[in-house]
Formats: structure tokens, sequence, C-alpha cells
């Protein structure tokens, strides 16, 4: 949010498998099987994965939380 310094916000992580599973699937434009394989992981575990991104996502902007990205 503007004008909060990021020290007083409370923050949602994504991951670094949560990252590449949304670049795969939303800006690479894959189906899901495709982005699995990519990822060595069965089509299930990367829709719980991607499931949990947008989560995380949704959480931050709606309440205002600062999204850290996991190093």
């Amino acid at each position: 949010p503007q004008g909060i310094p990021l020290r007083g916000l409370k923050e949602v992580t994504l991951k670094k498998d949560e990252i590449e599973a949304l670049k795969l699937h939303d800006i690479d434009n894959l189906q899901q099987i495709d982005a699995a394989k990519k990822m060595n992981v069965s089509q299930p575990t990367f829709a719980r994965i991607l499931d949990s991104a947008y989560k995380k996502i949704a959480k931050g902007l709606i309440k205002g939380h600062a999204i850290r990205i996991e190093s």
C-alpha cells in the first residue's frame, strides 16, 4: 500500500516454485500438463502450486500485505 513503510506491513511470501508455475502458466501460456512436465511434477501437484500462488497474491492485494518473492 502506498505511503506505508514495508516494515509496517504483514507479508505473504511466494516460493520459487510458485513463481515458476505462474510464469509457465500465465506468461508462457502453457497448459498445466505441459507446465507440470517442465517443472518435473505431476499435473495435480502443479495445480496445487499454482492455486497456492494465486491465493497468496489475492491475499496480498485484498488485505494490503506486502508480497515477497523468495530468493
